[in-house]
């Protein structure tokens, strides 16, 4: 790694193995891998695993710390993009998902990756 700046694939790889190490509690349930995320199978609704196992990197970042509750503007800064763009990824993600509106959004990332505990 580099001491300048990181590259946007320097600073995904970086989330994604905090977020790994975030997945790895022990006595999990079975999980289905959406990127690189785990989340609990039973969490997952069969009308969207497919849909799902399509998304981006990026999109699949952006619906996670939305399911933490995180605002867009909290996204845009822990992942160094615009707020604009981060309603860009959630969009798509709402029209991959084929969902009505960000609500719907919201509350399937919730289901997604809200922390159960």
């Amino acid at each position: 790694m580099s001491d300048g700046p990181l590259s946007e694939e320097e600073r995904l790889a970086a989330i994604a193995e905090l977020l790994r190490r975030a997945d790895a509690l022990p006595g999990a349930a079975p999980a289905v891998a959406l990127g690189e995320h785990m989340v609990e199978a039973a969490r997952v609704p069969r009308r969207h695993r497919d849909a799902l196992l399509r998304l981006t990197p990026m999109e699949l970042t952006c619906i996670r710390f939305l399911g933490w509750g995180r605002s867009n503007g909290d996204i845009a800064t822990l992942l160094i993009i615009s707020e604009n763009t981060v309603r860009v990824h959630l969009s798509n993600v709402a029209r991959k998902l084929e969902l009505d509106g960000m609500r719907e959004l919201a509350a399937l990332a919730g289901l997604l990756f809200y922390p159960s505990e």
